[in-house]
């Protein structure tokens, strides 16, 4: 078992490498350094508000999905990062490419992946035609975190896991 966990490990680190190290360009840079803020507290729960609030009846129901999704997510994210407190990247691995005031609390899972994702099911559930818009930004939350040195690609993976699991139980239990 440890020789499998090591193994995934070893994986893990080459594929962040890969990632935050031989993808960075100016284009990424700018791009990516702003798009991980639609996975951030600010703007998922603002686009989950608003959306509740303004929407036609159908989008403020799903808006409200997210806002509950959202706000039940986090409880197994505090919960993770207490039982598995792993360093951030780029304060483990020597030469991680980072932004302004890189994050020091424990990387994993990912917050803003799971609240991009659980945000964004809820909004593909009700509207299926978004899909084309609501998942690839999800995953560019995801990415961006790694690209940014912040988490490693399993944390973004517990992220999205998480964020998506928490969404559709919210919605199947939806009144």
């Amino acid at each position: 078992m440890r020789r499998l966990h090591t193994g995934f490990m070893r994986i893990d680190r080459k594929l962040f490498k890969y990632i935050n190290g031989r993808l960075h360009n100016r284009f990424l840079n700018f791009w990516l350094y702003y798009l991980t803020h639609l996975g951030g507290a600010t703007f998922a729960i603002a686009a989950s508000v608003l959306i509740w609030y303004f929407g036609s009846p159908s989008w403020s129901k799903s808006g409200a999905q997210a806002a509950v999704s959202l706000a039940v997510s986090h409880v197994p994210v505090a919960a993770a990062k207490k039982l598995y407190p792993r360093l951030r990247p780029h304060l483990a691995l020597p030469g991680t490419r980072t932004f302004r005031n890189p994050l020091k609390d424990h990387s994993f899972p990912s917050g803003h992946t799971t609240a991009a994702f659980s945000v964004a099911i809820p909004l593909i559930l009700g509207h299926p035609e978004w899909i084309y818009l609501f998942l690839p930004l999800s995953l560019l939350v995801g990415i961006s975190r790694i690209y940014l040195g912040l988490h490693y690609p399993s944390d973004v993976l517990a992220g999205a896991i998480i964020g998506t699991s928490v969404a559709a139980v919210t919605v199947a239990l939806w009144p």
